[in-house]
């Protein structure tokens, strides 16, 4: 139906027009977000999607299908999605502390840096492993997307504090201590057995101080609430959380109370939020999908020790049940209350995005990559300046990089 201006005097028709011309349309919040999420720097803190490499049907060098076990992202979706950059996970889950089990993490960590190095000699022409704060912009100018690693887990390392420089020289930039069971660097948030060191280990101490020496960025996602106020203790450059969110909006102990958040922005640290909806937004309980799921944990119990067939089997079961059981999801609007919050509480400087995409992240308007751009559009709804938003996709995250880089180069 054509829309039709009411009849009016014509003082109230000119007012009436000259506030509808004022007023901001939907179409022109889109555009100006889009705008604005085109010319800033983009930065993922967090992704997964090493675990997707090498599986069957996916390729990172096409476009893949996220609801088909297609991943949720690969090279064309980084572009779609207007990322510029994203930190790969070289993740090994948890295992026993002894060192049969440490050397068979350490080849297994080994092995995935392979294989982003591997995939990124195959993909020269749209994308470069990034070592420095620089090279995002530096790539970015070059049209290719800038591929740094973090360490998730650091388990792997044993207790060989030399593995850290080796991991650095292979491209690593930030190590996460811990994953979600105790290990022999701190506890964690999520072990159900409870405190193994009472927070963070000493040969956590000395893990912290050789990542300060390296340059290398802590990442205190996952870990315990006294291992985290141990490495604040400790460290001597700003800390990351690479993929985690407020406990106020969601309460979730891998998510960072008010009082952490405080000490992490007086430590100059960053938040990076991930999107996956269980730490975005407490969902009501569906007993039948987590009796299924429970089910299936136990099941596949030891994840670390399974071949490659069986973790294929994990994977294929874990699909099943979620086209069974639809998991409820948070949405970005859901994902902006924790930019505000933390914003309300600690100010712009501290709040990043880190997904974890691949690894259980997804929200339902922001499912996989390609889809990025929601979130910059819901921050332009919600008034946030351009300088705010660039704070929020790279310039935080730069700032806590750049003065890691600075303290090691001094030393």
């Amino acid at each position: 139906m054509k829309f039709r201006f009411p009849t009016l005097p014509l003082a109230a028709l000119a007012a009436a027009v000259l506030f509808f011309s004022c007023t901001p349309s939907e179409e022109r919040i889109q555009q100006k977000a889009a705008s604005i999420h085109a010319e800033v720097l983009t930065i993922d803190s967090h992704v997964d999607t090493p675990l997707m490499i090498g599986r069957e049907g996916f390729d990172i060098s096409k476009r893949n299908d996220p609801r088909n076990r297609g991943g949720k992202l690969d090279f064309p979706r980084m572009e779609e999605g207007g990322l510029d950059a994203a930190f790969f996970a070289v993740y090994v889950g948890q295992g026993p502390l002894d060192p049969e089990s440490y050397e068979a993490a350490r080849n297994r960590a080994l092995d995935i840096f392979d294989i982003i190095h591997r995939t990124l000699a195959q993909n020269q022409d749209v994308a470069g492993l990034a070592l420095t704060s620089d090279d995002a912009y530096r790539l970015r100018e070059e049209g290719r997307r800038a591929i740094y690693i973090g360490v998730e887990n650091g388990y792997p390392i044993g207790k060989d504090l030399s593995l850290l420089q080796t991991f650095y020289d292979l491209g690593g930039r930030y190590l996460g201590l811990s994953h979600s069971r105790n290990n022999q660097i701190c506890d964690a948030s999520t072990d159900r057995d409870g405190e193994t060191h009472g927070g963070l280990s000493e040969f956590g101490r000395e893990v912290v101080r050789e990542l300060n020496r390296l340059g290398m960025m802590v990442d205190v996602t996952h870990i315990s609430d006294r291992a985290f106020y141990d490495v604040l203790e400790e460290t001597r450059s700003p800390v990351i959380a690479s993929h985690s969110n407020a406990r106020a909006i969601c309460d979730h102990p891998r998510n960072l109370d008010d009082d952490m958040i405080r000490a992490l922005a007086a430590n100059g640290g960053v938040l990076q939020l991930c999107v996956l909806s269980s730490y975005v937004k407490e969902m009501e309980p569906d007993l039948a999908r987590d009796s299924a799921f429970a089910e299936l944990r136990t099941r596949f119990e030891s994840v670390e020790q399974m071949s490659d067939e069986e973790l294929e089997e994990r994977r294929r079961e874990w699909e099943r049940l979620n086209e069974k059981y639809p998991r409820p999801m948070a949405t970005v609007a859901d994902l902006v209350d924790h930019v505000d919050h933390v914003v309300n509480l600690v100010g712009i400087d501290y709040v990043g995005i880190g997904t974890d995409f691949d690894g259980g992240g997804a929200l339902e308007d922001c499912y996989d990559v390609s889809e990025l751009g929601n979130i910059t559009l819901e921050l332009v709804r919600r008034g946030y300046s351009k300088k705010d938003i660039e704070k929020i996709w790279s310039g935080n995250f730069m700032r806590v990089f750049r003065e890691a880089e600075s303290y090691a180069k001094n030393l």
